[in-house]
């Protein structure tokens, strides 16, 4: 796989989208639609982005065009406020197709999340208005592990009150989405000390994006480098996200269900790929005593095994999501929001299972042919094992024996 550390240029940033050709969806239903439209066109050229990777410029341009990146502006803003099963089930139906497509409008909805907790009137009335017309929000992510940032939530990033105005110095990765967007979203400290969020135009003198992901899986994200230096800030872009940590709030499950539902997608894809294999190429087992791998009792039974484990992650995400969605239109107490963190884990934990389970047996039923460079199967779990490591299931665990075992709340972060 070819490794890309050169610095994006002005010419590769990413268009202003066609105000004509963007679609404002009003309803869940119209959400889905466009979802499978997307999809459809997706889908075809998945393996090769993957193979070679080819990043998804164009198709991007197509998801700003689809109205999809406004459907949780809430309605008195003029979007579709989709319920979070609706959100969820998006992200499954884009993610099954290309979970690189999948993942790279994650944080777009993740801070659009923050933005509705936090948010002035003016800053909601203003970023939900370029999110309805077509414009992609990205992350400039976690700094890398340094003395000075010993865990993602530490870091050297600061934003300076000068004379000259507010100034942003840092340098930061894991940003899944910068590279495309047409704002970057940040995590710094202010000048005392307190974590802001700070919604910087992509075109800001002195923010350099640089092309470093090289990852096994998940490719096409380009969720490399973000460079700040001396970016001039306005006050306006600045969200007070140190409140957070005061207030009960749902922008970590909110988060965490998207999450999901990607492993989600990608659990999908790979058993859909395996079936098809295992139908149409598959040799059976010498000792089987059938003509057709497909009639093999014991694959048909482990077939059924996953199935079943697929349909279950499946249905425990979008009972998550109606946790979620119990807590529209009404105060979020710390009760309500640790029932969400919790819910969530869950489908993580399920989600994640499938996804890797999904993509190795896939080669377990379909044989050694189905391991040949040629047929890029190898994508499903390479894409599985890489988003997955995105937070440990382990402390997911965790968090759902102590909430049932001591009453213990989860922590609140972006990843609960």
């Amino acid at each position: 796989m070819p490794t890309h550390t050169t610095e994006i240029n002005n010419a590769s940033r990413p268009r202003a989208p066609d105000p004509l050709r963007v679609r404002r969806l009003s309803t869940d239903a119209e959400a889905i639609e466009a979802a499978h439209a997307l999809a459809d066109r997706f889908a075809p050229g998945a393996s090769q982005r993957d193979r070679e990777r080819v990043l998804p410029w164009d198709e991007l341009d197509l998801w700003s065009e689809s109205g999809l990146g406004g459907i949780t502006v809430p309605r008195e803003f003029g979007g579709a406020d989709v319920s979070y099963a609706t959100l969820a089930h998006v992200f499954v139906i884009i993610s099954a197709a290309d979970p690189s497509l999948g993942q790279i409008p994650q944080n777009h909805f993740g801070v659009l999340g923050i933005l509705r907790e936090i948010g002035s009137p003016s800053q909601k009335a203003r970023f939900y208005g370029e999110a309805l017309a077509g414009y992609r929000f990205g992350n400039a992510g976690p700094e890398r592990r340094s003395a000075q940032a010993p865990t993602i939530l530490d870091g050297t990033t600061r934003l300076r009150d000068t004379p000259q105005g507010l100034r942003l110095d840092g340098r930061r990765f894991y940003s899944t989405g910068a590279l495309f967007a047409h704002r970057v979203p940040t995590r710094a400290l202010d000048e005392e000390g307190r974590a802001v969020q700070v919604w910087l135009p992509r075109n800001a003198t002195g923010l350099a994006v640089i092309d470093d992901w090289n990852a096994l899986g998940q490719r096409t994200t380009a969720s490399g480098t973000v460079v700040f230096q001396d970016v001039l800030v306005d006050a306006d872009d600045v969200l007070p996200v140190w409140t957070l940590a005061n207030a009960p709030g749902i922008t970590g499950a909110n988060s965490q269900l998207i999450q999901a539902a990607i492993d989600l997608g990608i659990a999908q894809a790979a058993l859909a790929d395996a079936l098809a294999f295992v139908r149409e190429r598959a040799r059976p087992w010498v000792d089987a005593g059938v003509e057709r791998a497909s009639d093999d009792p014991h694959l048909i039974a482990d077939v059924g095994r996953l199935v079943i484990d697929v349909h279950a992650a499946r249905e425990v995400l979008l009972e998550a999501a109606s946790v979620l969605d119990a807590t529209r239109g009404r105060p979020i107490d710390a009760d309500a929001a640790a029932r969400a963190s919790v819910a969530v884990a869950e489908a993580k934990i399920l989600t994640t299972r499938a996804a890797l389970d999904a993509s190795e047996k896939l080669f377990e039923w379909a044989g050694s042919s189905s391991t040949r460079a040629a047929h890029n199967l190898d994508r499903h779990w390479r894409n599985a094992r890489t988003h997955t490591l995105h937070d440990p299931v382990r402390w997911k665990q965790h968090l759902i024996g102590n909430y049932h075992v001591n009453r213990a709340l989860p922590a609140r972060h972006a990843w609960n």
